[in-house]
């Protein structure tokens, strides 16, 4: 998630706590210091600094389990990742062709391998019903006699407005939009907020201490206090950084954005908010005495800039909506045991990516999901070629809406296929492709501190000859970020595995920075010639012993004590 939408959900909780209604953010990622942390825990490792817990005393692999990994093929992973990232698939996007066609894709496998449906009707499709919105290219903000551009100029943060919405007001510059005794300052002194188009900058003043101008320019605390006053709308400018610029964020909130059908519409209708690039904020200042450039330097130089602009502006919205169809996809292995094969494992990874731009262009998210998926399947495939019967039942669940919120995963969990309350633990994939850059000796269970699955992946880890690492950042929650959380939710033990080889640290940390700069949901997370196809295996064998002790122990996974995720004992797993 990136920190434009970490800050987008500070502001929902801000209104919902003055008002008792919230916003609703339709876009999610992970930011790049979530995807990082395996990175900084290998570094750890590789300096001697790793931590493995301790090991479940299980014993070694049972020759079921030997016969079961055996079956399990880099092949398989590769065929699936390839095809999914292909030009065929069109960027999977959720609630398109492109995704439809990704997910009959997936089906198909499930059919070859005979497992069983766990779809609408006999099927292994669930429908989901979606809203999808795409911002027109002919919105307009006209400042004075400027029109400025979509897209290269400004955006649109989300929630968007309705179509044909018109909004027009007198500018107001706030500068940093900072209220603060201990900072000595009130940007905000003698304006008048209501009706107007108000003009904020994002930053930290000079000769600041960055921790305590943290906490009073916090987007909840200035946005909550400026949106109390009733503006007509928001201009943030100065919003990117080094290592998200505004062309980055323009690429992001041009996009299609999608919802679940079913989500009720907010109560409270939020002003439109509009990001501008430095060329844009500039036109916002065009004829007047001081620019733009010139005021900013004064804010970061700690002097007082708030002040009316002597000008308005009009921002009209034109925005394409659509009600679409998109799709889970789900199967199962069924138990063998009477007594517990109504009790089910879940792996789950999605496949959706984000389609194309306006453009056309492609968003191919090889690594971010495909790779994930591919991984799910060669253990559905391994299962399936076994014929193997574990005592508990096995689901394998493709979901689609992850980028857009984890929707597809929400709307199995509200709408299961299975009896929610016989769902005994979650095992999830979702990475950014480290798992390809060579043989995985390190793994991290995000969520393994919480319940005792964090004792079974160390198991399977030692068995297999890797080492367990801890969540290095805890503070960033990427545990909260990805489709086995919606399991969480409602109480069932959870964890979402990411691997990375034993390789050199520099050439690591060049390695995913430069991916990270260049690929993370871009045009260019593709399948690469150099990728190491036994790496995601070897995180598959640790994933498919996980759901094997799972599906064959007799007791139940469950939270520790101190786990905030417990459910009711009336709800657990019987």
């Amino acid at each position: 998630m990136t920190e434009w939408s970490r800050s987008m959900t500070r502001i929902t909780a801000t209104l919902r706590a003055t008002r008792g209604e919230g916003l609703s953010f339709s876009w999610h990622g992970r930011s790049i210091s979530i995807l990082l942390s395996i990175l900084v825990s290998a570094s750890l490792v590789l300096a001697g600094q790793g931590v493995t817990g301790s090991v479940n005393p299980t014993g070694a692999l049972t020759p079921l389990e030997r016969r079961v990994c055996s079956r399990l093929k880099k092949q398989t992973i590769r065929s699936v990742t390839q095809k999914l990232a292909s030009t065929e698939m069109e960027g999977r996007g959720t609630a398109t062709a492109g995704g439809e066609r990704a997910a009959r894709y997936l089906a198909e496998q499930f059919t070859r391998w005979r497992l069983k449906p766990l779809g609408d009707n006999g099927s292994y499709l669930q429908a989901i019903r979606f809203r999808a919105s795409q911002v027109s290219a002919d919105t307009t903000l006209r400042v004075g006699k400027r029109d400025l551009r979509y897209g290269p100029d400004f955006v649109l943060a989300p929630p968007l407005p309705a179509d044909g919405t018109v909004v027009k007001g007198e500018l107001v510059f706030v500068g940093y939009g900072v209220v603060s005794t201990g900072h000595g300052r009130d940007d905000l002194v003698g304006l008048d907020l209501k009706d107007k188009i108000v003009v904020l900058m994002r930053g930290t003043p000079q000769g600041v201490d960055e921790a305590a101008w943290k906490k009073v320019s916090g987007r909840q605390t200035v946005f909550g206090r400026i949106l109390g006053q009733g503006p007509a709308a928001l201009i943030i400018t100065n919003a990117g950084l080094s290592e998200q610029p505004y062309s980055l964020l323009a690429g992001y909130m041009t996009r299609r954005s999608v919802a679940l059908n079913s989500s009720p519409a907010p109560l409270f209708k939020a002003p439109p908010v509009v990001i501008t690039s430095d060329r844009g904020a500039e036109d916002l200042f065009s004829g007047l005495t001081t620019s733009y450039g010139a005021l900013r330097s004064k804010a970061e130089n700690g002097e007082f800039v708030s002040q009316p602009l002597a000008k308005a502006a009009t921002l009209s919205v034109r925005v394409r909506q659509e009600e679409a169809i998109g799709s889970n996809v789900a199967a199962v292995v069924e138990g063998g045991d009477p007594a517990l094969r109504d009790q089910a494992v879940v792996f789950s990874a999605h496949y959706d990516a984000f389609g194309s731009g306006p453009d056309g262009r492609i968003y191919p998210g090889a690594a971010d999901n495909a790779l994930g998926v591919g991984t799910m399947l060669s253990i559905a495939q391994a299962f399936a070629k076994s014929r193997v019967c574990p005592r508990r039942s096995i689901i394998f669940l493709a979901v689609t809406g992850e980028e857009h919120g984890l929707l597809g995963a929400e709307h199995w969990v509200s709408h299961p296929t299975w009896p929610m309350e016989k769902i005994c633990a979650a095992i999830n994939f979702d990475g950014v492709g480290t798992e390809t850059y060579g043989i995985v000796r390190r793994i991290v269970g995000f969520g393994a501190e919480y319940s005792d699955l964090g004792e079974t992946l160390r198991w399977a880890a030692s068995a297999t000859d890797n080492i367990v690492l801890p969540d290095p950042l805890p503070e960033e929650q990427a545990f909260y970020r990805s489709d086995h959380y919606a399991f969480v939710k409602k109480g069932i033990p959870a964890l979402m595995l990411m691997g990375a080889p034993q390789m050199e640290r520099t050439a690591l940390i060049s390695r995913v920075k430069k991916w990270l700069v260049t690929d993370y949901h871009q045009t260019s997370d593709i399948v690469r010639p150099e990728w190491n196809w036994e790496g995601p295996r070897r995180l598959a064998v640790v994933g498919l012993l996980m759901g094997m002790r799972i599906a064959a122990a007799d007791a139940l996974p469950s939270w520790w004590p101190s786990a905030p995720f417990r459910r009711s004992a009336a709800a657990a797993p019987r």
